[in-house]
């Protein structure tokens, strides 16, 4: 099965600085293996128009619901998230990450959740900057995320 991000509103490349944020440049966003926080799938600039990224899954049937694992997947069972990470990247393509926003699985409608088991395909639709222009960061949930399921 695949969960499918697709992400718009990025906050562009260079975010300034304001109280309580120091400011920074040359800003990406990716998806963060689990266990390996430098390990970031689909890294896309913060001034890109749209980034969709896709996670090969394994759902499993458990008493509460589904249980969705993969490499990219973070945390136990059923307190299973994906995160987006934030990071600056320097000329030799190293990446310092500075935030993540933590997009949870367990706020997948189970309806949804069921379909998209069914179909193959898990969608999350969400814009990638918060109200203060910065990137978006913390628990992501909705209104924040949208789901739907879809046909693979």
């Amino acid at each position: 099965m695949l969960i499918r991000i697709e992400a718009s509103d990025l906050p562009g490349r260079v975010c300034g600085r304001e109280p309580g944020f120091p400011g920074y440049a040359n800003i990406h966003v990716g998806v963060q293996r689990r266990q390996r926080r430098e390990e970031l799938l689909g890294l896309t600039p913060g001034d890109a128009s749209s980034a969709v990224w896709e996670l090969e899954v394994t759902p499993t049937r458990t008493e509460p619901g589904w249980d969705l694992r993969g490499p990219f997947v973070q945390g136990g069972p059923g307190g299973r998230f994906v995160y987006l990470s934030w990071g600056t990247v320097d000329d030799a393509g190293a990446i310092a990450m500075f935030r993540r926003a933590k997009l949870h699985l367990d706020a997948v409608p189970a309806p949804v959740l069921e379909d998209a088991v069914a179909g193959g395909v898990l969608v999350a639709w969400l814009g990638l900057t918060d109200a203060k222009g910065q990137p978006l960061c913390a628990a992501v949930r909705p209104p924040l995320v949208e789901w739907s399921a879809r046909s693979g």
